[in-house]
């Protein structure tokens, strides 16, 4: 009991210090001290689903005590007075986050003070996106076609030819299809399309959600990824790399999350997986959270993997997305000899911040 005495005079004489005004019952003090001190407040947009509001950040408080004449309240350090008691605030810290409201009630120079804790979500801001709602090829002023087998199946030991073709690459439908075909094409078995924003965006920190389907069959081998900048000048590993998903038709509904750079990479990257039931014949929403401590992955919504970020490796720079399926490879394993063609769909990628 001592204890919580002391700690309710604590935060009494802390917010009475914070708000910058003398005490109630020297000689000089005048009035009647206010009582029954009450911190009312509305989330805006806050229901059942949204316990935490809509992601506005908003909400009203009415602050209420007898025989007051006036308030002040102390929220993430800043200072708001009030005669009536009634204000709105914003809050623009991204995400989920628990604050503490402090409430001083005035008569005079004689005060009551409280505090009352609330959970507040603020959604991202859309920094960026593609909807794929435009038939035809990829919008040439987001992505540009990398074509070819590169050098030795793009390092990897692949086996498919990345075309422009409409046959391999085409919004359609609201989605974008990267086709897999098993067709001969200039001396390689299979057909593909990887598609990059390198030169058209790139962005550093911040939430991407992806919605697709993948393709079905032993080795396929499906990504939505990402490279530094700078690989140009650093090559790789030291660019970084984040696979934001991958899934091995070898190994059917197993999603992986992966970082490479110096030291952790290929088969001793950093990397999480998750079973989730029919992705390649449902779409899912794969997502990562990048800040500058921590770089989490997710499938609709569910967490299941960290890695903590720090200045010590490249993830700190601005990187840019590629899209693309293989074949076979080092990673995507034998291929299935009664494969014909298979296809990844994206409904939609989206960058906030």
């Amino acid at each position: 009991m001592k204890k919580i005495i002391k700690y309710n005079l604590a935060i009494v004489l802390l917010v009475h210090l914070l708000l910058g005004c003398g005490g109630g019952d020297d000689a000089e003090s005048q009035g009647i001290t206010p009582s029954n001190l009450v911190i009312n407040h509305v989330i805006v947009g806050a229901d059942a689903v949204n316990v935490n509001g809509n992601g506005s950040g908003e909400v009203n408080f009415v602050v209420t005590a007898n025989d007051a004449t006036s308030y002040k309240i102390l929220i993430e350090g800043q200072t708001i007075n009030s005669t009536t008691g009634v204000f709105s605030y914003t809050f623009n810290q991204i995400g989920t986050n628990s604050y503490t409201i402090y409430v001083s009630a005035y008569n005079g120079t004689r005060f009551i003070s409280g505090n009352k804790s609330i959970t507040v979500y603020k959604a991202p801001t859309l920094v960026w996106s593609d909807e794929f709602n435009t038939d035809g090829a990829p919008s040439s002023s987001k992505w540009v076609f990398e074509t070819g087998t590169g050098n030795g199946g793009w390092g990897n030991n692949e086996l498919q030819y990345y075309t422009s073709r409409p046959e391999n690459v085409i919004v359609q439908g609201g989605v974008l299809k990267i086709n897999l075909i098993k067709e001969v094409y200039n001396g390689s078995n299979y057909t593909s399309a990887r598609i990059i924003t390198k030169d058209k965006y790139s962005f550093k920190y911040g939430r991407v959600d992806i919605r697709a389907k993948l393709p079905a069959g032993g080795g396929t081998w499906p990504a939505l990824w990402m490279l530094g900048d700078n690989i140009s000048s650093v090559g790789w590993p030291a660019c970084g790399e984040i696979d934001i998903m991958e899934h091995i038709g070898n190994d059917l509904n197993k999603i992986h999350g992966t970082l490479h750079h110096p030291g952790h990479s290929g088969g001793n990257a950093d990397s999480g997986t998750v079973i989730i039931p029919n992705v390649t014949t449902q779409f899912h929403v794969y997502s990562i959270d990048w800040t500058a401590e921590t770089i989490r992955f997710y499938v609709d919504n569910q967490l299941y993997y960290t890695f903590g970020n720090n200045s010590g490796v490249p993830f700190n720079s601005n990187f840019f997305f590629i899209f693309n399926c293989a074949m076979g490879g080092n990673f995507g394993g034998a291929v299935d000899p009664n494969f014909t063609a298979a296809s990844m769909e994206v409904d939609y990628v989206r960058v906030y911040q």
